[in-house]
């Protein structure tokens, strides 16, 4: 079964993920760490973020695996799971998923996984391009402001003092690169359900999600 989950940076995809997979014992896929452990190896191998040839080649030679969980993410056998949750890596990481050579390269990847597996995965594109034939698909979206709050709240925890508006401005910019992008572009699928989390907390999202789980199950 595959359970996809979109939205914007900062909508509490990976949270809600996570515990919805653990909650149903799924592999939780995790589709945007997957893209920062990219930009984490390009930059640490100085390959241009402009360049999506040679951005796809680093790909198709990496080796990107989770753990049993899926919380943990190891790139070429080395755990980047904090290092690709940088400042840093954040304002580049647009950069990279824009080149379609990549993301061809990257879905074929995620897909591998899902063929394996019960999953819940997140990402932007899963319910349009990565897992078109979902078995449910949910967006999860909540206001700019709400938004930048959680990420600057997660950014402070792991010890990065980010004023507030620098954070709601990265994260608008990522918004409008996301839903621009040619390839795999952020957008509602027709047959998802759109869940608003701006004053929702994690338990009430994540129990919505597992409402519509039983119901497909129930259904099918």
């Amino acid at each position: 079964m595959v359970i996809a989950i979109d939205g914007p940076a900062g909508a509490g995809k990976s949270t809600v993920a996570r515990l919805v997979a653990k909650r149903l014992e799924y592999l939780y896929l995790n589709t945007g760490a997957m893209y920062r452990a990219i930009t984490l190896k390009a930059l640490q191998n100085k390959i241009s973020l402009d360049d999506g040839k040679k951005l796809a080649e680093l790909a198709e030679k990496s080796n990107i695996i989770f753990d049993k969980h899926g919380e943990k993410i190891f790139l070429d056998g080395n755990d980047v799971s904090q290092d690709i949750r940088t400042p840093t890596i954040d304002r580049n990481i647009s950069a990279v998923v824009k080149h379609p050579e990549l993301r061809q390269v990257m879905v074929c990847q995620q897909q591998a996984i899902g063929e394996k597996h019960n999953i819940v995965t997140e990402g932007r594109d899963v319910t349009t391009v990565v897992f078109p034939d979902a078995d449910v698909k949910i967006y999860l979206d909540a206001s700019l402001e709400e938004r930048a709050k959680r990420r600057q709240t997660e950014l402070k925890q792991k010890g990065y003092e980010l004023d507030v508006n620098q954070v709601q401005t990265d994260t608008a910019k990522r918004d409008e690169a996301d839903i621009k992008r040619e390839y795999g572009p952020l957008k509602l699928a027709d047959d998802a359900i759109l869940l608003d989390t701006t004053d929702m907390d994690i338990d009430q999202v994540v129990k919505s999600i597992l409402e519509v789980v039983e119901r497909e199950n129930y259904e099918s």
